[in-house]
């Protein structure tokens, strides 16, 4: 007889496994993919099929062409007849079989600032010219980008996803206007009246070229299941300026949807960005200082949408590869037209501000939103006012304009080291009576008591030089990225835009990393400046220099670490910096002229003779270390 086994469980156990068994659904059924990215793997894999099975039946149809055209007599290859070749790229291509015929040849329109070049081979733009502007050492009209590197193409799904075609390699027919500012790009396909086409406009005095997308006759020929078009847009960032290292540090992707604000792909990673949460109304291609930008009407489609910044940090030529999936709806009428634009030009604020609504301007960094202020009310401003000065003198002016507005802060910051300067020998006094074991408690407060009876504020000193920041960090980050100042000259710099190099070492170990492989002049004179500044205001405050001796370290230790950043950015934001330590040089000397330490001295002791007045925030804090000392005594 064989043994019989049994398995006990209990109803503990069965409840756990059943738990498990909801828990591990849920999170499969959570963490599956979407119904839109299902759709979008299975568009994606029945392409991918539909390409292989083309390939194999152009090589089969090769193969075959081979076996046909051998002579049997001489064993070479007969030449093929026009018919042979025409039924055979019919098979291939059914109703698209005319277009595969043709000559690649650029055709131009143009106006005063940019001339623009369509390619009958893909009926897209090849190459633009923006006529006002140059290559860094270069005369003729700089080129945002080249036929040999942008790819514009709509991948068409035809006969209910049978075939898969690219527009890219079919030639259109050109009709350009007799104005010369509008061209015409036509697709015919082999039945009448059907094309696809593009309508190019380009206004006088724009730098926006208008394109409309036509789809004429065309429902029975795309797939009638397909609701969108996708549309695929690659670049080539060539190199445009004095060093392309920073080009490379400023080359980004920008967008704008439809739900949301203007965003970015952070300009050092190679990532591809996927943009289904909302439709599209424009995407910008960004370099340093130029962009092109394609903006719908509309708005392009979520689906399928995304964008990639491909890096190229070892190209010595090429900046970024930015690259961009789009969809435009299409409803399968007779006749349907997507409108969108191009905006070919430079990054200058005023000019993409001219397009309301589009918020263009925002892909020029001005700062965070409080300090953007600074630049949009007064440094733009000011640069496009002075534009015909030389942008150095501007920048001058720029700088006597700001410390004048800062004045009566700069005037408050010398006062609080005036009156700390001159209460020395009391403080003094007042360490040396409570000692050096003294509890720091009861010792701040007494300090406090002696501010308070002298009327000196000890953050006065301090809060002024705060107010100031918003200012540097405003400029810090829009001078870099101003085109006012692209290919500039001043004194010894040839481009105030980017470093000045006065002498180049070449690569050092450790120092090339941290400091350059060159000595940038403004970025020197900026630091020496700096230097003594920090050595003078250091003077006017001896006391707090010995009460934070951690702090006189930092003091001059932040000038060095500056030098190390400015040596490498633009020369003209270094000779901002040494204005304006130039600047407050002479405001001190002028206030130190009117305000002797004799009077202050003299304020000083009126106010000790004074009844003391409280304030509720000193009242705070003596009752905030009051607190803490009453704490310590417990503890």
């Amino acid at each position: 007889m064989q043994p019989k086994f049994y398995i006990s469980v209990d109803k503990k156990s069965l409840i756990g496994l059943g738990l498990i068994a909801v828990i591990l659904g849920v999170w499969i059924y959570m963490s599956g993919p979407t119904k839109e990215q299902i759709a979008k793997n299975k568009r994606i894999k029945d392409s991918i099929q539909l390409a292989q099975k083309q390939a194999e039946e152009l090589e089969k149809a090769k193969l075959a062409a081979q076996k046909v055209a051998v002579d049997s007599v001489k064993g070479e290859m007969a030449p093929v007849s026009d018919s042979v070749l025409t039924a055979r790229a019919f098979d291939q291509y059914r109703d698209f079989a005319p277009a595969t015929k043709g000559e690649a040849k650029l055709v131009a329109i143009e106006n005063n600032l940019v001339k623009v070049y369509v390619n009958t081979k893909g009926g897209h733009v090849a190459k633009v010219e923006l006529k006002k502007y140059n290559r860094y050492g270069k005369k003729e009209p700089l080129v945002l980008f080249d036929t040999d590197s942008t790819i514009f193409a709509l991948k068409l799904s035809a006969y209910d996803k049978s075939r898969m075609f690219s527009t890219d390699s079919f030639y259109f027919s050109a009709e350009p206007s007799a104005t010369g500012n509008s061209l015409s790009m036509k697709l015919n396909t082999a039945k009448s009246g059907s094309y696809l086409e593009y309508v190019y406009t380009l206004k006088p005095d724009d730098y926006m070229v208008k394109c409309d997308i036509k789809f004429v006759k065309l429902q029975d020929i795309l797939s009638s299941n397909e609701d969108q078009i996708q549309v695929n847009w690659t670049m080539q960032m060539p190199g445009q300026e004095k060093h392309i290292v920073k080009e490379k540090e400023a080359a980004t992707i920008y967008y704008k949807q439809v739900t949301e604000d203007v965003d970015y792909i952070n300009p050092m990673k190679d990532e591809k960005l996927d943009l289904t949460e909302s439709d599209i109304k424009w995407i910008s291609f960004k370099q340093q200082y130029f962009n092109a930008t394609l903006i719908a009407d509309n708005q392009f489609s979520k689906f399928g949408s995304s964008a990639k910044l491909g890096l190229r940090p070892n190209s010595p030529t090429v900046v970024k590869v930015p690259a961009c999936d789009l969809s435009i709806p299409y409803n399968h009428g007779a006749s349907e037209t997507f409108g969108m634009s191009y905006y070919f030009g430079p990054n200058h604020y005023n000019t993409l501000k001219t397009y309301e609504g589009l918020n263009l301007e925002k892909i020029i960094p001005t700062g965070w939103s409080i300090f953007s202020y600074l630049n949009k009310w007064l440094v733009i401003p000011l640069f496009n006012w002075l534009s015909n000065m030389n942008m150095g003198i501007v920048i001058l002016i720029l700088t006597i304009i700001v410390k004048i507005l800062l004045f009566p802060i700069a005037y408050k910051t010398y006062m609080s080291g005036a009156r700390m300067r001159v209460l020395k020998p009391e403080t003094d006094a007042l360490n040396a009576k409570m000692g050096n074991n003294a509890d720091p408690m009861k010792k701040q407060q007494e300090q406090m008591a002696l501010y308070r009876k002298a009327g000196v504020n000890p953050l006065s000193g301090c809060v002024p030089l705060l107010l100031q920041f918003p200012i540097l960090i405003a400029l810090f980050a829009f001078i870099p990225a101003a085109i006012e100042l692209r290919q500039h000259s001043f004194l010894w710099s040839d481009d105030l835009s980017t470093y000045d190099s006065v002498v180049t070492f070449g690569e050092i170990p450790i120092i090339s990393w941290a400091y350059g492989d060159h000595v940038s002049l403004f970025a020197l004179l900026m630091f020496v400046s700096t230097i003594i500044y920090t050595y003078m205001n250091s003077n006017m405050m001896p006391q707090q220099n010995n009460q934070m001796p951690g702090m006189k370290f930092m003091m001059y230790f932040m000038p060095v670490i500056f030098l190390a950043v400015m040596n490498k950015y633009a020369a003209g934001l270094s000779w901002y910096y040494f204005l304006a330590n130039m600047f407050t040089f002479s405001q001190n000397w002028v206030i130190k002229k009117f305000v002797s330490d004799e009077k202050v001295r003299a304020e000083i002791d009126a106010n000790m003779k004074k009844p003391v007045k409280t304030s509720s925030f000193q009242k705070r804090l003596e009752d905030m270390a009051k607190q803490r000392q009453q704490q310590a005594k417990k503890r």
